[in-house]
């Protein structure tokens, strides 16, 4: 292709511009200087590149620093290490020549950068080590995964570019691990902006839907908010506050949340919008103002308190502040209100990154040092289970990562925030590891309470241990942070060491026996073959001899067939290697990669697949291909964590083929309903209907209906007939 380049040097200047006049605060000649001779490097590093899209790659460092400075709010030295972010791993440029030109405190961030961006897909878990490097940063300098954060986002936004099984492992990828991050620094609007991208690759016909539908109900929306606005400014002004009152749409994936969880339609989600009104005050003022407006909010609009959510005088622990009312606004619709200062504004717009000012120039918050607290667990966490696959340690630390809070008293009245369903011990461990480990019991607001007890808002709680307790293994049942679970599992696994060595050894033997090296990759495909939750359990099995030398050429038989598999689907794929054809009657329903080949599979048991569903295939260790719905549970985890695993796969004669699905029906209860119902499964559509159970309660009725359904369409159209009947309110399919 040929390109105007003289026409792409003005727009990378204009670009550079734009961020320079886009800069979250005036920047004075030295930090204007560091920022030129980042952009310049940048510029020499990336001039014989260009992106997916055909653009100069530049494009990409100028639009991730314009996210640091404007969206994040980060100074100086944060805008230059994006700019450099991809200089080590893209260029001639090296670590040590960063040092030289920017001083080690950049050239640090830079490399920290390159680090979790190097990747190698063809070896198992390399993504998720990944995701264990990420989290090492955050103790390093919250600068790396903040850039990091802004990263991914420019990339999500430009992701069009992309062939779409890379489209959906990039999205896949940045929901299970980049939103809850961004959601744990307080980058709320980002993390909604990631989930909403991940949301229109991953499942682009419910994106498409839902935004359709918003974009229809703007107007209504606009005039409904207006409204609010003229009833609610007028008795604000009237007390003499300053203030502005903005309205906005929920975010997209938010609203499919809450479809999904309620089990509601677009329409009948009732608070799919927020208004926000932000006031000016001193801080001596601040949460007086705050209460002043609720109680003028409240005196024109009917409340429902069940949702009102005080963050003013208890913050989050990232630090976000607001008070949340849901009130009965104009046309008598519920709408979420938010009250907040343009100072809680700014920490809700730009998360920790707000009240770490402090790094460059600015003092430290009591806010900062929840967040050290935080950040100092995370790095425990992952120092203490080096043995966990690194599946589970994520999902131990994603734990702390979404979870509600629920704030509690310690007896000299000190507050500490926990995840909500903590326990008592839970408790003990953030009060000192050494007091978790002792913790016998607990006092709740003077009433004694087993160590499971799940602690409530502003309970006050008085541990009572014991020298001679000692932590045992049902413990891991009901503590839910990271820091009790690591700490109690450390302590467990000490007990084993010894036997857990013995059997490292014995299988070490085994394994040179049979000419196979022994190393980490090895031991985590051992491990899944036999189904087991860690690698200490695999080498308890070899010591106690429930696994041994046959159990071994059992794994070794079905390591051939799983490379074979693998082969066939990678770059170079070795032709001669061959898998058993399929069953006859098998060999019209899907085939699988680029060249669409015939093997054998088996369904997924996590989801329901029918013709006509997206698919696609997944290769197993232990048994073969596994055919999942693009809408499986389990899609998200297994794209993101192994995508080189999975194989492109499509449906070659779904007419031909049945399968059953499981729907449910519900709506209100009269004479001849069972008869409509079965006559237009049955009758009307001509389906084979397996089973029926209907439940009736006060007027209102559920059913389940197992069905025999012959493609994706006849459901479809089975659902929109079932939902004319009257009375009929909801029809979805279950997944089993």
């Amino acid at each position: 292709m040929s390109y105007d380049l003289e026409q792409e040097n003005k727009e990378i200047l204009a670009r550079y511009k734009d961020l320079i006049s886009n800069t979250y605060r005036t920047l004075d000649e030295e930090n204007n200087k560091l920022i030129r001779k980042a952009f310049d490097i940048a510029l020499d590093a990336h001039k014989d590149q260009r992106r997916k899209s055909g653009e100069p790659y530049i494009y990409h460092p100028i639009a991730v620093a314009k996210i640091v400075a404007t969206e994040i709010g980060l100074g100086a030295t944060s805008i230059a290490c994006a700019l450099l972010h991809d200089v080590i791993e893209d260029s001639d440029y090296t670590y040590e020549d960063l040092k030289k030109i920017f001083g080690e405190k950049i050239a640090n961030i830079v490399n920290g950068l390159t680090k979790i961006s190097i990747m190698n897909h063809q070896n198992i878990s390399v993504q998720s080590e990944n995701y264990r490097k990420l989290l090492l940063t955050l103790s390093e300098d919250f600068r790396v995964i903040l850039i990091k954060i802004a990263d991914r986002l420019h990339n999500m936004r430009t992701l069009e570019s992309m062939a779409p099984d890379k489209q959906k492992k990039i999205a896949s990828e940045t929901v299970y691990i980049y939103a809850p991050m961004a959601h744990r620094l307080g980058l709320y609007n980002i993390k909604s902006e990631l989930e909403d991208l991940s949301l229109k690759y991953n499942s682009p016909e419910v994106y498409n839907e839902i935004t359709e539908k918003l974009e229809l109900a703007k107007e209504s929306r606009e005039r409904y908010i207006e409204e609010f606005k003229k009833e609610a400014s007028e008795r604000l002004r009237e007390e003499g506050l300053n203030f502005k009152i903005k309205g906005r749409a929920k975010a997209i994936s938010s609203i499919y949340r809450k479809m999904l969880k309620q089990g509601v339609s677009f329409e009948e989600v009732f608070d799919n919008y927020a208004i926000r009104i932000i006031y000016k005050s001193d801080a001596k003022n601040e949460k007086f103002l705050a209460w002043k407006i609720y109680s003028i909010v409240t005196d024109v609009y009917h409340s429902n308190p069940s949702r009102m959510r005080d963050w003013i005088t208890q913050p989050r622990s990232t630090g976000y502040e607001s008070l949340h009312l849901t009130v009965l606004g104009p046309d008598r619709k519920w709408i979420e209100v938010q009250i907040r200062s343009e100072r809680m504004d700014e920490i809700a717009e730009k998360g920790v990154a707000a009240h770490y000012k402090y790094k460059e120039g600015y003092k430290q918050s009591s806010d900062d040092r929840n967040f050290e607290k935080w950040v100092t667990e995370i790095r425990e966490v992952l120092e203490q289970q080096q043995n966990l696959s690194t599946s589970e340690l994520l999902d131990n630390i994603k734990l702390n990562l979404y979870s509600k809070e629920v704030f509690v008293f310690t007896p000299k009245g000190e507050i500490k925030i926990l995840p909500t369903n903590a326990t008592a011990l839970d408790f003990a461990f953030s009060v000192h590891s050494d007091l978790g480990m002792k913790c016998l019991g607990a006092k709740i607001n003077g009433k004694l309470v087993p160590i499971s007890y799940i602690l409530q808002n502003g309970d006050q709680i008085d541990i009572l241990s014991s020298q001679n307790q000692k932590p045992k293994s049902d413990w891991l049942e009901f503590v839910v942070t990271s820091k009790a679970k690591s700490k109690i599992k450390s302590y467990l696994n000490s007990q084993k060491n010894q036997l857990v060595e013995e059997g490292k050894e014995t299988l070490q033997r085994k394994l040179r026996h049979a000419k196979i090296n022994f190393n980490d990759e090895e031991v985590n495909k051992l491990q899944k073959f036999f189904n087991l939750k860690s690698s200490q359990e695999l080498f308890l099995k070899f010591q106690t001899n429930e696994l041994d030398a046959s159990s071994l050429r059992k794994y070794i038989e079905s390591k051939n067939v799983f490379n074979n598999l693998l082969s066939r689907f990678r770059k170079s794929p070795t032709k001669n290697l061959r898998f058993e054809e399929p069953k006859e009657q098998n060999l019209d329903m899907i085939v699988f990669g680029k060249d669409e080949e015939k093997l054998n599979y088996s369904y997924a048991k996590c989801c329901t697949v029918i013709p006509g569903d997206k698919i696609f295939g997944f290769i197993t260790i232990s048994d073969g291909i596994k055919v999942h719905s693009d809408s499986c549970p389990n899609a998200i985890n297994l794209r993101a964590q192994y995508d080189y695993r999975v194989i492109p796969a499509k449906w070659v004669n779904a007419e031909s083929f049945k399968n059953r699905v499981k729907i449910e029906i519900e709506g209100l209860d009269r004479m001849g309903m069972i008869n409509d119902i079965t006559t237009v499964i049955s009758g009307s559509m001509g389906m084979d209907m397996k089973s029926m159970s209907i439940e009736s309660n006060n007027g209102v009725f559920m059913g389940n209906i197992n069905l025999e359904v012959k493609n994706k369409g006849q459901l479809e159209e089975t659902f929109k007939k079932l939902k004319n009947i009257n009375g009929v309110s909801r029809v979805r399919r279950l997944q089993s």
